[in-house]
């Protein structure tokens, strides 16, 4: 039952607060689409999307208008097109890309993920011609997120795929430097890859996963920094309490829009994902969390254990509210994407090895940092295998989404514009990595990975 309070409560989060539905995202299953001859396969992706998700725009407006309840984003997510890929007798595979773009535009989604592969143990059939594909898949499409898997807890770290990626993003940026290198904004490289992410550029819909799902991404920062500031003389028990009770009350919102989109669309409800996602926007901030908790500036000492308990009590409060919470779940911590992210970054109070430790403890990874455009492929490498090791050895999802800013240094800033905002160039060690992603090979999986 709700009462008036809860009702009064949730108006304010929505309305003052930027309670959202970050994104309703269909997973949809490409499988039956495989044929060995590329066109007839392009033919069968974009009628099976376009037959699929022809209602998740109009069904995401008719919740909206039904509830006052903003869902920002409308997106797909379909099986890794390396597997459609692997049967088609050509490497030119951008053709699935222009596919895809098509079916988004007549959809009216506003992106598609799952142009990926997933090469942690090594590479199939398909993955070369996808990996390569990437920088002009990127540069000829507007609505287009891929993703790379190249570790696991369970097979380790490709290193061959690792030093590959390092080169991939550079090209994606170069690919894409007339504007504001964001190719490579779409582009994010994966440790232990969850199959039902609602979220891009890392949401692709895994092998076992429904034909069809509906998965939901909530975004509250505003709604828990509201919460805090209202909430002086708190000790860290009750500051962690307190984020688990909003967290609570902002995964029911994302539960009850999963389940009536699904109802509505006649397809399985999957998951929520109760991620913390910032955006630029005034009060969305998840490094105002941290600062609202008491520290001067983001990045500052502290920051990483400010944020651990953020993110495990919002896990806590996530699975008190759903049994079915999946996808990354956590807090969010893209630097371009997050007012008090990129203020810190500014003034120097956040570092990328800074931001490095805390992804230790909170979801995902390096996400959204402008790199200066000179940086060297095997630094970026480097970098992906260091955020991928904390995923293998912590058995948690990790990834690195960095933009190489062609022709800026650091100071310099880039703007994407929407959700994906903008910000400083920031300083990277580029003390030579070269000799070790050279060697190549496999980072053999950690001994956590034998729990049979």
């Amino acid at each position: 039952m709700f009462n008036t309070h809860d009702i009064l409560e949730t108006i304010t989060m929505i309305q003052d607060e930027n309670l959202d539905i970050r994104t309703v995202t269909m997973g949809i299953s490409l499988l039956d689409c495989i044929d060995s001859d590329i066109d007839k396969a392009c033919q069968k992706v974009y009628e099976k999307i376009t037959r699929t998700a022809k209602d998740l725009v109009p069904v995401c407006n008719k919740i909206e208008h039904k509830y006052g309840i903003p869902i920002i984003n409308k997106r797909i997510a379909v099986t890794p097109i390396a597997m459609l890929a692997a049967a088609c007798q050509t490497s030119k595979i951008v053709k699935f890309a222009v596919t895809l773009e098509k079916a988004a535009r007549a959809v009216g989604v506003n992106f598609i993920g799952g142009y990926s592969a997933l090469v942690q143990k090594g590479f199939a059939a398909g993955d070369y011609a996808l990996i390569e594909s990437i920088p002009e898949a990127l540069s000829i499409t507007d609505h287009i997120c891929a993703s790379v898997n190249v570790g696991s807890t369970k097979a380790g770290i490709n290193m061959d795929a690792v030093s590959m990626m390092g080169k991939i993003v550079k090209q994606t940026a170069e690919a894409t430097k007339d504007r504001q290198c964001i190719g490579a904004a779409k582009l994010v490289v994966l440790c232990n890859a969850p199959e039902d992410n609602p979220f891009m550029a890392g949401a692709f819909h895994g092998v076992g996963e429904p034909d069809c799902v509906i998965n939901v991404g909530v975004s509250g920062p505003g709604v828990v920094r509201a919460a805090l500031a209202k909430s002086e003389g708190l000790d860290l028990t009750g500051v962690a309490e307190l984020i688990k009770r909003t967290a609570f009350k902002i995964t029911r919102v994302g539960q009850l829009v999963a389940k009536e989109a699904a109802s509505e669309l006649g397809v399985p409800f999957g998951i929520v994902d109760l991620s913390l996602a910032p955006t630029p926007a005034v009060g969305d901030s998840v490094a105002h969390i941290l600062e609202e908790i008491g520290l001067e500036k983001c990045g500052a000492c502290g920051t990483t254990a400010t944020l651990a308990m953020l993110n495990d009590a919002v896990k806590k409060g996530g699975v008190m509210a759903s049994s079915k919470v999946g996808g990354l779940s956590g807090a969010f911590i893209p630097v371009t994407e997050d007012a008090g992210m990129i203020d810190a970054a500014r003034c120097g109070a956040l570092k990328i090895e800074k931001l490095e430790a805390m992804t230790a403890v909170c979801s995902v990874g390096l996400d959204m940092i402008n790199i200066p455009g000179d940086t060297p492929a095997e630094v970026i490498s480097a970098l992906i295998a260091d955020e991928a090791a904390i995923g293998m050895v912590n058995s948690k999802t990790t990834a690195v989404r960095v933009i190489p800013a062609i022709g800026c240094s650091v100071g310099d800033e880039l703007d994407f514009g929407g959700l994906l905002g903008g910000g400083p160039v920031m300083e990277i060690n580029t003390y030579s990595p070269a000799k070790f992603i050279h060697r190549g090979g496999q980072i053999p999986a950690p001994i956590q990975s034998l729990k049979n």
